[in-house]
């Protein structure tokens, strides 16, 4: 691709003057400005790093100062600190759905980020090249929730809770790596905490796992944030992309490879998901597995979700560009419907939401929303092991999902 070649020789730092061969790529005025945009936007995303760990997955992990981080960028941050660990909701118990803290491959190499530091993937040229613009890099694609989804490419199988105000949810969800058929696409699973109209106001924060060739450049599942304040148009990013998430963790990668994950008729691997806003400070807070605080979105961040969320969402949602014509074959889940059940549909166990008390309830009323049924759909249930629960998923494309 001709424009690499480009990126390659923009970004080369060097004051010797270039090799007679390049004179002949003389970038367009777009093409220098898009260069620029480039430059300009890795060197304000990727901080100095105390460390740099090499991942299996080709993915480098910068130890970053806990400062540092690109949520101090933002003006009501600057100066700033993390904040010390809140108040866990009652009824919280640290050992259910326990998770290694080396659940990521980056921490299977044995190395870690020190105290103080907190890791972050490096962004690559690479990484935003693949994007529609420098803009949109680390963006969802709008119009990406739940309502009027018919017509925009984003396909569901979630369940939800509404009608009341929410301050949190937690669940145990099922990691598995769908096949994803086009860069454009991608299939996530996730918690969704909703506030306002699902109009331009619409405020979310969302935690999961997602394959995402585009943003990641690979097939592997990943652990991820996201928020936006404006539904998706301007405001919010996933992971640390831009200012806004703050993380006081030092051993995870918002962003990293997930292994293990779960295997057709084999070994099951889920982790556990919380996120509940804090009574003292109203800052949204994200643990992950056994107690591990992964950090928290601030308060001013948001319109609606500055008091409580209206609705609270768990499932799965993939993205179809029917680039050959026909529905996308890219897999939400395990790939495979919810009727298979436990070892090959995906699931989500221990549905719970977080009142206005700080108390962890099991959810009750809950409404199944599966948008193509044809492709991927979902079934919930309930026992004493898993609380409410339900498998969910499907392969895109068969004989009834033309």
């Amino acid at each position: 691709m001709l424009l690499a070649a480009f990126v390659a020789l923009f970004l080369l730092a060097s004051t010797s003057a270039p090799p007679i061969a390049a004179e002949s790529f003389i970038p367009t005025a777009e093409e220098y400005q898009k260069l620029t945009g480039i430059k300009a936007y890795l060197k304000n995303i990727n901080k100095p790093p105390v460390k740099t760990i090499q991942s299996p997955d080709g993915d480098l992990i910068d130890c970053v100062l806990s400062h540092l981080q690109p949520a101090f960028d933002h003006n009501n941050l600057k100066g700033q600190l993390p904040l010390d660990p809140p108040e866990r909701p009652k009824g919280f118990n640290s050992s259910a759905g326990s998770v290694a803290e080396s659940f990521q491959l980056w921490r299977q190499t044995g190395e870690s980020c020190p105290k103080g530091t907190v890791p972050i993937r490096r962004t690559t040229e690479q990484d935003i090249l693949r994007a529609s613009s420098v803009q949109r890099f680390g963006r969802k694609p709008i119009k990406s929730v739940r309502r009027d989804s018919s017509d925009s490419g984003h396909e569901h199988a979630v369940v939800f809770v509404n009608g009341e105000q929410y301050y949190g949810a937690k669940a145990n969800i099922n990691v598995w790596a769908p096949h994803v058929s086009d860069q454009y696409e991608f299939s996530l699973s996730q918690i969704w905490v909703i506030s306002g109209s699902f109009n331009n106001d619409l405020n979310t924060i969302e935690a999961g796992w997602q394959v995402s060739p585009e943003l990641y450049g690979d097939n592997y599942p990943r652990f991820f944030t996201y928020w936006t304040t404006d539904a998706y148009q301007a405001t919010g990013c996933y992971n640390l992309l831009c200012s806004g998430f703050v993380q006081t963790n030092n051993k995870i990668a918002i962003g990293a490879a997930i292994s293990p994950r779960s295997y057709y008729n084999g070994r099951q691997f889920d982790v556990g998901l919380m996120i509940w806003k804090d009574p003292r400070h109203g800052n949204w807070w994200l643990e992950i597995g056994q107690g591990l605080l992964v950090g928290y979105w601030p308060a001013f961040l948001f319109s609606h979700l500055g008091s409580h969320a209206s609705m609270i969402q768990f499932g799965g949602e993939i993205v179809n560009t029917r680039s050959t014509g026909l529905h996308t074959s890219t897999q939400m889940g395990s790939g495979h419907f919810a009727e298979e059940g436990y070892g090959k549909a995906s699931y989500f166990r221990n549905l719970q939401i977080i009142d206005w008390d700080n108390s962890l309830l099991p959810v009750s009323n809950l409404h199944l929303l599966a948008d193509h049924p044809n492709c991927y759909d979902i079934r919930q249930g309930k026992n004493k092991l898993w609380g409410t629960y339900f498998y969910y998923g499907g392969p895109g494309r068969n004989v009834h999902c033309p």
